[in-house]
């Protein structure tokens, strides 16, 4: 009886039937959970991004009024710049009219 021996190293590789035959050398140190609970949020739930939108105006007033000083001073300088250089290009464009 040749075949019973010739199988016998591959017998521990066939005892998983829980994953694909060429993972199995990867998943024979898994452990099962052996009770443990985890909970994650399902790709199916519905109300999934619910609760962040029911705080988006308060974030959104709070990150308005935190930052206004700053992004409202540049605001102020860039457009003061701005009507700056068209002003002074005018008035060139004026002295060389003539």
């Amino acid at each position: 009886m040749v075949l019973p021996g010739v199988f016998a190293r591959s017998r521990p590789a066939l005892a998983r039937y829980d994953v694909s035959p060429h993972m199995v050398k990867w998943w024979k140190a898994q452990r099962p959970d052996d009770g443990q609970i985890t909970r994650h949020l399902s790709p199916y739930e519905q109300q999934a991004i619910m609760p962040f939108v029911r705080d988006m105006p308060k974030r959104a007033y709070d990150k308005f009024t935190g930052s206004f000083m700053y992004w409202g001073t540049c605001g102020v300088i860039v457009l003061g710049t701005a009507f700056g250089a068209d002003a002074a290009d005018a008035a060139e464009d004026r002295a060389h009219r003539f």
